[in-house]
């Protein structure tokens, strides 16, 4: 028998013993009477004991102990109250149910924690309809997924995250991008934080005597435990998860200064909508060096290139750094170098042999391969209380069902039940006992125990993943109600997983009042006026639209419509929306208006885009090697990256974004456009 079934016999037996006896037990009499602990000498039996608590407590099941005065571990009593084994009951409303259904349906296969996510929805939806049935219609789609990334970086995930539960200090390698250098790393883990994307971890780094945060696919090799200690630190004092979710990319390091930004009048909404929680608004007046009409956006920051490739890629010629002088300075700097470097001809280094390409696992993009495996502890408490519920009703299970339901193979399913009928409370006394029968499961009627027949809690794992689920969601179901389900949880539970160990940080600012308006009208059928702003146009525009589906991207949430002034469908992202209204006309939903998942949402491109190819400095090189197609590498450490666009203004502020260390190649026409935009900011931030 393997050593992990083994210990999960021990585990469950020992807890369906504690269950039975109701009663304080010592030592001894565990040994005694619970499989797998009477066959070990004193030194084997004290030292499994020992780690099977401290691996039940990181599971959230903690044993009360009554110490003797004096006296060996022997003369100790143990018993397991109720409340720190079962789930105390929730009950929720018809559309949270709902609305937690249409979550899963939603995130399955395309979130890291689906299936930690699938076994709590099942705990929580004990004796009512099954969660798990996929809604028909849905009104919301997603594209930016909250994947895992592949099997490596699951299991990055599952490790970090019981280490955040268990205080245990870890060690990896780790690639530093700033450095360009592998390096070894001892962190104390606080906190996990999906952004953008990509999974960071917060900790405390040993090497720097700080608290840092680590891109989990920049470590490399396997996640370790620095010591065998069942705790190795305390619980930080004063941290705040949420400081480190609010920030923007050139605030990621220690603050060096305080960038001073001013906009105009007609952008400060939006200014403050996306990016208000990195700083403040200051009325222009009170800023040296700032136009009178409209606003300065005060943001500290650790990094002046950043502040300067955020303000060229995403303000431009409608926004001007009015200060500090050494960043105006860097902003004039960038500017002369983009303009510089689109005139004339570039000169390139010649390419050099790339190494091949190493080739992906196989199993990286599989729809199942890349949520983490839950914890098989859990999966074996849900299915013992299918399978008594079952006996205690006479319902006779469908085997293809249970595997659909726990998400297992036959071969598992049956090692699983196998396992299980093993599980005992003392003195030869079998919890349960079950057979799989060709496409039935066949229940002994009579159960001989009962400790499994109500819910248990949620692993620490299956509440961080319900808890990520709705944070990663908003409040963007139709069906609304996710938010006072998270409430009912977060009760129930005693405390709130996103500040115990991962947080969902959306992209984009607050659009939950946009996207209430948005799915009142989907569902209602029913037209939308809004007030839209243009990026490219630097103007807003009011579009009379009937809204059909929100989606989302890893950049922000979005509105697919149909627009009947223009006679074609349309998507509208929704923090660009500054006001939605809904229209007392209905409209008859027209057939196929759906975002297409193989076109940009998904592919970062339209269907009809072109292709500039563009120049990265040595410098910058390696950042963009993370997230763009290389197609040739030069003698110098520059690369040569393919960029798919449709627009050109877009390509142009892509560009202004990489701060003179992006040049266009070709097209011609594309790196013309740049080369205007550059030169007519120029002129404006030197007048």
């Amino acid at each position: 028998m393997a050593k992990d079934t083994e210990k999960l016999i021990r585990q469950l037996s020992l807890i369906s013993f504690l269950m039975a006896e109701r009663r304080p037990v010592t030592a001894l009499e565990i040994k005694r009477e619970v499989e797998g602990y009477s066959g070990m000498n004193d030194d084997a039996f004290a030292r499994r004991f020992y780690a099977d608590r401290a691996e039940l407590e990181s599971l959230g099941i903690e044993l009360k102990v009554e110490k003797p005065a004096e006296g060996y571990y022997e003369a100790e009593n143990y018993t397991l109250p109720p409340e720190n084994f079962y789930l105390p009951a929730i009950e929720f409303t018809g559309s949270e149910l709902a609305a937690l259904r249409t979550a899963l349906s939603l995130l399955d296969g395309q979130f890291a924690y689906a299936e930690p996510l699938r076994l709590a929805l099942q705990q929580l939806s004990w004796g009512k309809p099954s969660p798990l049935d996929s809604p028909g219609q849905r009104a919301v789609t997603l594209f930016g997924h909250a994947g895992a990334g592949g099997r490596e970086l699951s299991q990055r995930l599952s490790k970090i995250e019981t280490a955040i539960f268990r205080r245990k200090t870890i060690v990896f390698d780790y690639y530093t991008m700033g450095r360009d250098a592998e390096e070894h790393r001892k962190v104390d883990p606080y906190h996990l934080l999906f952004k953008r994307g990509q999974f960071y971890l917060v900790g405390y780094s040993h090497e720097r005597d700080d608290i840092r945060v680590f891109r989990l696919s920049r470590i490399r090799g396997k996640v370790g435990y620095s010591t065998k200690a069942e705790h190795d630190f305390p619980p930080p004092k004063d941290f705040d998860a949420r400081a480190y979710s609010e920030r923007e990319l050139w605030q990621l390091g220690e603050p060096v200064g305080t960038a001073r930004i001013w906009i105009p009048r007609n952008l400060e909404w939006w200014v403050e909508k996306t990016w208000g929680r990195a700083g403040r608004m200051l009325p222009a007046s009170e800023v040296s060096g700032a136009p009178d009409d409209g606003a300065v956006f005060e943001t500290e920051y650790a990094d002046a290139r950043a502040v300067v490739s955020w303000v060229l890629g995403n303000l431009a010629e409608r926004a001007r750094i009015v200060g500090p002088p050494e960043l105006v300075e860097e902003m004039n700097e960038r500017l002369s170098l983009v303009v510089e470097r689109h005139r004339g001809e570039l000169e390139l280094a010649p390419a050099r042999r790339r190494k091949p390409e190493p080739v992906p696992d196989a199993d990286s993009n599989g729809k199942r391969e890349a949520p983490i495996r839950p914890e098989r502890f859990a999966r074996l408490v849900t299915l013992a209380g299918i399978l008594i519920e079952a006996a205690r009703t006479g319902e006779r299970l469908v085997t293809d069902e249970v595997r659909e339901s726990l998400q297992v193979s036959e071969a598992e399913l049956r090692e699983d039940i196998d396992l299980l009928n093993v599980v005992n409370f003392g003195g030869g006394s079998y919890v349960l006992y079950a057979e799989v029968q060709g496409d039935r499961i066949e229940v002994d009627p009579e159960p001989y125990g009962d400790n499994f027949a109500k819910p248990a809690r949620l692993l620490p794992l299956e509440a961080k993943a319900l808890i990520a689920a709705i944070d990663y969601l908003g409040d963007h179901l139709p069906e609304g109600s996710l938010e006072s389900a998270r409430q009912k949880i977060v009760d129930a539970l005693g405390t709130d997983p996103a500040e115990g160990g991962l947080q969902m940080a959306s992209p984009g600012g607050d659009d939950s009042e946009v996207a209430a308006v948005v799915n009142r009208a989907i569902v209602r059928h029913r037209l939308l006026e809004l007030d839209y702003y243009k990026p490219n146009e630097d103007e807003f525009s009011k579009r009379r639209v009937e809204p059909y589906k929100l989606f989302n991207t890893n950049e922000g949430w979005y509105v697919h419509c149909f627009d009947p002034s223009r006679q074609e469908p349309r998507s509208f992202k929704l923090d660009r929306i500054r006001a939605a209204r809904l229209l007392d006309e209905e409209f008859e939903p027209r057939p196929g208006i759906e975002p297409d998942p193989t076109d940009w949402p998904t592919t970062g491109h339209p269907h009809d885009s072109r292709v500039a190819r563009i120049w990265v400095a040595p410098e910058r090189a390696r950042w963009e090697r993370e997230d763009k197609r290389v197609v040739a590498e030069l003698s110098d450490g520059a690369v040569i990256v393919e960029q798919p666009y449709k627009g050109e203004e877009w390509l142009v502020r892509r560009v202004l974004e990489g701060a003179g260390d992006a040049v266009v190649i070709e097209p011609e026409d594309a790196r013309a456009a740049v080369l205007q935009a550059a030169e007519s900011l120029a002129g404006a931030v030197t007048r």
